[in-house]
């Protein structure tokens, strides 16, 4: 049989995951069952939403598939119990017509994916792939997260207007890897490293003074673009080094320009620079990071981001 075939080929990995079928018509029961066997994964059976949180409680369940529209307890309400007693567990939504608007919601709730009823035959076995290969990346992570020691990269930046994005859409990655806050705090990490890396190039490669931008912000970055081509400041760089260990991360970030007093920096516990542009990016990173230095020269500064459960 073709489908006999296709389950000694799968991966031994894929055999022992267990899919949760819902759904109230036995018919359907078994069409969908059938094709998560013929997918090499194991597969277990409930009627409604409360049956299933019954076998949940009980029986492993890696993946849950369910129908919307079912007696006792329906697959939204099931999806809101499995987000609130389950969370790591995905959900795939069987829809039908007229159904479209539960499902909308259901996916808004948590749900990881929907297959309308009518092409369940064609297309399970690839959502399903798809989910749980999405699962297996997340569990990969978090155990790349639990064997984490410490790790340390070094990134240097010239003046590539799209390089500080992509270098810090990376040290988010590897912040969630380590642990270290939750996605406010990945964010408000991502604001520090951006203010820091933009002092960095403007302020210290570029030597563009702040007061400049208050006054033209267009003349600024004109004066940037200019410098930019220009000796000194073209062969200018700015170094990035980034310490990662459970809970902790350190930023060191040092252009190659003349430097400041870091003696000269603005109050940020004084709400007037709050509305100030300049000295605003200190500001923030202060606010964001637990522990901020600059070298005696300014050129260069430390920041340091604690996961506070750590």
């Amino acid at each position: 049989m073709c489908d006999g075939a296709r389950t000694l080929a799968k991966p031994t990995k894929q055999s022992m995951t267990t899919v949760l079928v819902v759904d109230d018509s036995p018919l359907d029961q078994k069409i969908a069952g059938s094709i998560v066997e013929a997918e090499g994964m194991a597969v277990i059976f409930a009627a409604n939403g409360q049956e299933a949180l019954n076998r949940m409680a009980k029986e492993k369940a890696d993946l849950v598939l369910t129908d919307l529209q079912m007696p006792v307890m329906d697959g939204l309400e099931l999806v809101r119990q499995i987000k609130k007693r389950y969370p790591a567990t995905p959900v795939v939504l069987v829809t039908r017509e007229g159904s479209e608007e539960i499902a909308a919601e259901a996916l808004q709730l948590g749900a990881s994916s929907y297959i309308p009823k009518r092409n369940m035959r064609r297309d399970l076995g690839r959502v399903l792939e798809t989910v749980m290969t999405a699962l297996e990346t997340l569990h990969e992570r978090e155990k790349i997260r639990d064997l984490l020691q410490e790790s340390e990269s070094y990134y240097i930046l010239g003046y590539d207007r799209g390089a500080p994005k992509a270098l810090i859409n990376h040290l988010q990655d590897s912040l969630a890897q380590a642990s270290v806050g939750d996605e406010m705090d990945l964010l408000r990490v991502g604001t520090a490293l951006a203010e820091a890396l933009a002092n960095a190039i403007d302020h210290g490669n570029l030597e563009l003074d702040s007061k400049l931008r208050e006054e033209d912000r267009t003349t600024y970055r004109k004066t940037g673009d200019d410098r930019a081509v220009q000796d000194p400041f073209r062969h200018r760089k700015v170094h990035v080094t980034a310490r990662l260990k459970h809970g902790e991360a350190t930023f060191i970030i040092r252009d190659e320009g003349p430097g400041f007093d870091p003696s000269q920096l603005p109050d940020p516990t004084d709400p007037e620079n709050l509305i100030k542009p300049s000295g605003r990016g200190i500001l923030l990173i202060r606010t964001f990071m637990d522990d901020v230095s600059f070298n005696e020269t300014g050129n260069e500064i430390t920041m340091v981001k604690r996961s506070s459960t750590s």
